[in-house]
């Protein structure tokens, strides 16, 4: 079987092995970062556990405000359209993200005790996410380079290298340091700001140190329309434990961050199910042939409602596990959480005919206004109920993601002269959503209850052994 695989493996192309790595390293990336937790949450207070969480917050809404993101969608687009002079192509867009991120960080040294309270960060922890905004983008041009270049072993290896360092340092630092939370953060950004600075020098050299103002235009037109759909988003993932830290505590804020980090690492799953059955309904749609979409897509919402629902069903040992008894508390929000996953999954059905028929502008309205009300509900709600509020807010806004993405995506099939039934099962799928909302409740309720929830997940347990055939067969055709 191994000799087998091996050949299998030896005849695939370059593009998709490359392909197959990239998807191997992410998942691991996650994986690492996701079995640190229960470290970290053992050897940090929920306070320094909070504070890093929001730390992280901040840092990835400072990255788009102080690159512009430079290096994601227009800069891929440039390496195809610029291939013969894309050496100097990425040396003048990190010079130009340099330039940005100057600028932001002289705001900043305007009024530090402005920015110290508005941001609820000190000084040295900001010197640290300034010292991240200088040196990683080197790394994000150069990793985007690789992928479209299909070098897939530097790449993995340096990822990994980066992800498994940050832990060992953080680890040994915190051990060592009397000031734990800063520990953390400085043992992470050293080793993304030593890769960053060796791949800064590279770049630059290779572009003969050289800048071409055409390619900063190219940059800038082409980022600056995104920013509110990248802020967006990121507001969306990561507002609720800034504003928990600022109206709360930083101790809630760790607790809340801990139930959404276990919350959403269902995500892994549901992911590599959305990316398998993308090209399929791209296909699909391609040849006409919906009933395969719509058959399938039935299925696949019931496969990812049930290891939700499981998710819910075990929160207090899962929680246990991963961050101890101080953290306990938290598992009034994994419900919540949890059952977002299954509407993020819901989203990115309807996104996929979107996405097919290019009406990619109804995506940044959806994240922009499901941001918007993300903010309003959490800036009313917390103060009232606390961080508990966060998980639910959370999940509204998700469930109003994927409703708005459902409106735009029947409109799309109107202007095509699609059937949207004949494409997805409306009625199943929201039945299964409100089921999924349902069994959300009573979870909630069967946690002081051991014998009660432990049956349903007895009963959740028969019905995927009795389906067990069925699942692996359409696992199968849809390569997941």
């Amino acid at each position: 079987m191994i000799r087998k695989l091996k050949n299998k493996y030896m005849g695939l192309s370059e593009p998709v092995k490359a392909s197959l790595w990239f998807a191997i390293c992410n998942i691991l990336q996650k994986g690492i970062a996701l079995l640190s937790t229960p470290i970290f949450t053992r050897l940090l207070s929920t306070n320094e556990y909070g504070g890093y969480a929001v730390f992280q917050s901040w840092n990835g809404i400072f990255t788009i405000l102080a690159t512009l993101n430079l290096f994601l969608g227009g800069f891929g687009k440039g390496l195809i359209e610029f291939e013969k002079d894309k050496r100097r192509l990425t040396s003048s867009l990190l010079q130009l993200s340099t330039l940005i991120t100057t600028v932001v960080f002289l705001v900043y040294l305007c009024d530090i005790r402005f920015w110290t309270s508005i941001l609820n960060m000190s000084s040295t922890l900001m010197i640290a996410l300034f010292l991240e905004l200088y040196t990683l983008p080197a790394f994000e041009f150069w990793s985007t380079e690789q992928r479209y270049e299909f070098k897939y072993r530097k790449l993995v290896a340096l990822s990994l290298l980066m992800s498994i360092g940050s832990i060992i340092l953080g680890i040994i630092t915190v051990l060592l340091s009397t000031q734990r939370l800063e520990a953390r953060v400085y043992s992470d950004a050293i080793c993304k700001a030593a890769v960053g600075i060796v791949l800064y020098c590279r770049i630059i050299k290779l572009g003969n140190h050289r800048v071409d103002t055409r390619y900063w235009k190219y940059g800038i037109l082409f980022n600056l329309p995104l920013i509110p759909h990248y802020l967006s988003t990121m507001i969306l993932n990561q507002s609720d434990r800034i504003l928990i830290d600022n109206i709360v505590s930083s101790s809630a804020a760790g607790m809340y961050s801990i139930a959404y980090t276990i919350g959403m690492m269902m995500q892994l799953i549901t992911n590599a199910v959305n990316n398998s059955f993308t090209p399929y309904t791209f296909m699909a749609i391609r040849d006409e042939t919906y009933e395969k979409i719509r058959k399938n897509a039935n299925f696949l919402c019931i496969f990812v409602a049930l290891l939700m629902i499981v998710s819910m069903a075990f929160a207090p040992e899962i929680i246990l596990i991963f961050a101890g008894k101080r953290y306990y508390d938290a598992i009034w929000v994994l419900p919540p959480v949890a059952a977002s996953v299954f509407f993020i999954f819901l989203y990115s059905l309807f996104s996929n005919v979107e996405y097919y028929f290019k009406k990619t502008k109804f995506i940044a309205v959806a994240s922009m206004l499901c941001a918007v009300v993300n903010l309003l509900l959490n800036y009313i709600l917390i103060p009232i109920y606390g961080y508990y509020a966060a998980g639910y807010t959370t999940l509204v806004c998700y469930i109003l993601y994927a409703f708005t993405h459902f409106v735009f995506m029947r409109k799309v099939c109107i202007d095509e002269r699609i059937h949207l039934e004949s494409i997805y099962n409306v009625k199943n799928i929201l039945l299964y959503s409100v089921a999924v909302l349902v069994i959300m409740l009573i979870m909630i309720f069967t946690y002081e209850y051991f014998v009660v929830r432990y049956l349903i997940i007895l009963v959740i347990g028969i019905i995927g052994y009795l389906k067990r055939k069925k699942i692996i067969d359409i696992m199968k055709q849809l390569k997941i």
